[in-house]
């Protein structure tokens, strides 16, 4: 059982993958901090300093005793799941784009790799010769 796993392991598609996911890792943080610190400021200056992480829906508001928090504040925070959407809207563009390229690349390849089309006169001449044969 032990030979198999390392057998496994070390297979290129899952070394490919673990590789895969650390660098997704990488570019999700990448993204989250475009977003939260040039993006979110950008939008919030532009609607009138409004911070989309403060914007909520307060069901039930704090009570307060004094300057102690007897019952903590209950609220619908959208402003967040808004920052989320963005974020998830950012990685997939640039993964369509990503995909995109390499259909591309891959399509210019397949060009180069394959034979050049035969000339008219040629298809033409090979059809006779083989009505001919028969």
């Amino acid at each position: 059982m032990l030979s198999e796993f390392k057998k496994f392991i070390l297979r290129g598609n899952v070394i490919d993958l673990a590789f895969a996911v650390v660098i997704g890792a990488a570019f999700g943080a990448i993204v989250n901090s475009f977003v939260n610190d040039i993006i979110m400021p950008v939008i919030g200056f532009l609607t009138a300093g409004i911070s989309f992480t403060d914007l909520k829906i307060i069901l039930s508001p704090a009570q307060m005793s004094g300057s102690e928090i007897v019952k903590p504040e209950v609220a619908v925070t959208y402003g967040h799941l808004i920052e989320v959407i963005l974020q998830f809207l950012i990685i997939a563009l640039v993964i369509f784009l990503l995909v995109k390229a390499i259909g591309k690349l891959q399509r210019k390849k397949e060009e180069e790799e394959a034979p050049p089309a035969k000339a008219e006169d040629i298809v033409l001449l090979e059809e006779i010769r083989d009505l001919l044969k028969k």
